[in-house]
């Protein structure tokens, strides 16, 4: 989480700074509105790709915790059973 929270500050500080940039350049507020309009764009497109990418990442993560649990789940019913089988055998000894 800790390399989104950098990615999202370094968005935010370029989107900033460049809106800062445009803001006192000396032109005129058309050619200065189209640039900040362009600009924004430019960055909310990268922002949304880079949490498209989380989202794909948190995804397979996920998936990949599933099957872990799962395979353990697996692992710990055999594990019963043959505790069940053993426990029966011993039984049927004393019969």
């Amino acid at each position: 989480m800790g390399t989104n929270k950098i990615f999202l500050g370094i968005v935010t500080a370029a989107a900033v700074g460049a809106v800062i940039g445009l803001l006192f350049a000396p032109e005129e507020g058309n050619q200065t509105r189209k640039k900040i309009k362009k600009k924004t764009n430019s960055l909310a497109s990268e922002l949304i790709d880079a949490l498209e990418k989380s989202k794909e990442k948190a995804s397979s993560i996920a998936g990949n915790l599933k099957d872990k649990g799962q395979q353990y789940k697996d692992e710990a019913v055999d594990t019963a059973e043959q505790y069940v089988d053993d426990a029966n055998d011993e039984i049927n000894k004393f019969k």
